[in-house]
């Protein structure tokens, strides 16, 4: 039986007293291998999506990174899987800056 994989919960940004503050830029490695963009309306699944995608690896022993909205803490931003150098993103808006993502 395959050990199965760790689940890090984490908020990369945070609105306080002093304004917004993001480490959306230390999420996903500049190298990742890739990085898979979900768009749609409220409410279509792209949290579900990103949750059952992440648990599967959980399940396969992969560690998973689940990142949070920092406004809604029911809704994930993204699914990094380090070890593979994958993620996962949220890429509606006001998330869309993330989606302008370079392919070779």
């Amino acid at each position: 039986m395959k050990n199965k994989g760790s689940e890090k919960l984490v908020f990369p940004g945070a609105n306080t007293s002093k304004g917004f503050y993001s480490f959306y830029d230390y999420v996903i490695p500049i190298d990742a291998n890739r990085i898979f963009a979900i768009k749609g309306g409220p409410g279509v699944g792209k949290s579900s999506l990103m949750k059952a995608v992440a648990q599967e690896f959980i399940e396969q022993g992969f560690d998973v990174e689940k990142h949070y909205c920092s406004s809604d803490n029911n809704s994930l931003d993204g699914v990094v899987i380090p070890k593979l150098n994958v993620a996962l993103i949220d890429g509606t808006a006001p998330q869309s800056a993330v989606t302008t993502v370079e392919t070779v």
